[in-house]
C-alpha cells in the first residue's frame, strides 16, 4: 500500500514540474506579447503626436511657409499616416510573434 502511494505520489509530482515547465513557458511568451504590446501602445501615443507637432512647425510653416491653417491640415494628414505605420508594423510583428510561437508549440 505504501509502495503505491509512493509512485502516485512522484507521478502527481513529475506531473505537476511539466505542468509547472509549461506555465513558465507560457509565462515568458505572456511577457513577451506584454512588452511588444506596451511597445506599440508608446508608438501610437508619441510618434503621431510627435510627428503632427514636428511637421505643422518645421516642416509646413517653417521650410514651406504654408499658413497657420494649412498646415493644421497637412500635420493631420502626417499624422494620420503615421497611425496606420504603427498598426500595420503591429499587425506584422503580432502574426509573426503569433506563428512563430505556433512552430515552437507543433515541435513540443
Amino acid at each position: 500500500m505504501q509502495n503505491h502511494e509512493k509512485t502516485a505520489f512522484n507521478l502527481s509530482n513529475l506531473l505537476f514540474s511539466h505542468s509547472a515547465l509549461h506555465s513558465f513557458r507560457n509565462d515568458g511568451s505572456l511577457v513577451s506579447v506584454l512588452k511588444t504590446l506596451l511597445f506599440f501602445t508608446l508608438l501610437m501615443i508619441t510618434l503621431p503626436i510627435g510627428l503632427y507637432f514636428a511637421s505643422k512647425s518645421f516642416l509646413f510653416e517653417a521650410s514651406l511657409g504654408y499658413s497657420s491653417n494649412d498646415s493644421y491640415f497637412y500635420a493631420a494628414i502626417v499624422a494620420v499616416l503615421a497611425v496606420h505605420v504603427v498598426l500595420a508594423l503591429f499587425v506584422y510583428v503580432a502574426w509573426n510573434e503569433g506563428s512563430h510561437q505556433w512552430r515552437e508549440g507543433k515541435q513540443d
